[in-house]
């Protein structure tokens, strides 16, 4: 399990004072206002970012971060991703699960044969839909819902899945 996860990536510079627009990666963008640091990936380091404002516009949040206090300052992580710690990460409730988590399992059908790994999780707004790589190289889209998804092992790897009649064809 990955031990940060994405929280969002930095847009652009907004305002004169250091600022970032984020376009966020979580699916509760009001979490930024809990948080006091993320996680800066540079690309050559890893760097702590203490939190001193946050705001909302549009679809992004704006942050102001201690000691970055210059458009010119903020421009060099343009395009970098934000990251939280596991133990900052939101708590999840029964039968949720990280995405970071998911991707990569092996896919198994009712029986536990073997189906395919997961590669991503598209979110739909009625519910999530699992995009499966099978064995034969085709794609499976499986909506994420109880009747389709049986069971989640993190602890071994594994998705056991019941594939509704039609889908495969």
């Amino acid at each position: 399990m990955e031990e940060r996860l994405q929280v969002g990536v930095i847009a652009s510079t907004h305002g004169v004072h250091g600022e970032v627009k984020v376009f966020p990666t979580t699916d509760d963008v009001r979490r930024f206002k809990k948080l006091k640091e993320v996680i800066l990936d540079t690309g050559r380091e890893d760097r702590i970012l203490r939190i001193e404002g946050v705001k909302f516009f549009k679809q992004f949040v704006i942050l102001k971060f201690e000691g970055i206090d210059t458009p010119e300052e903020a421009e060099k992580y343009r395009k970098k991703s934000l990251y939280v710690t596991r133990e900052n990460a939101v708590r999840l409730n029964k039968d949720e699960y990280f995405i970071a988590d998911l991707i990569g399992l092996s896919v198994r059908d009712e029986q536990g044969q073997p189906l395919g790994e997961l590669e991503d999780v598209i979110g739909t707004g009625a519910n999530d839909v699992y995009q499966i790589r099978l064995q034969d190289g085709r794609q499976l889209l499986l909506p994420a819902i109880r009747q389709c998804v049986l069971e989640v092992n993190l602890e071994e790897g594994f998705l056991r899945v019941h594939v509704l009649d039609g889908l495969l064809d």
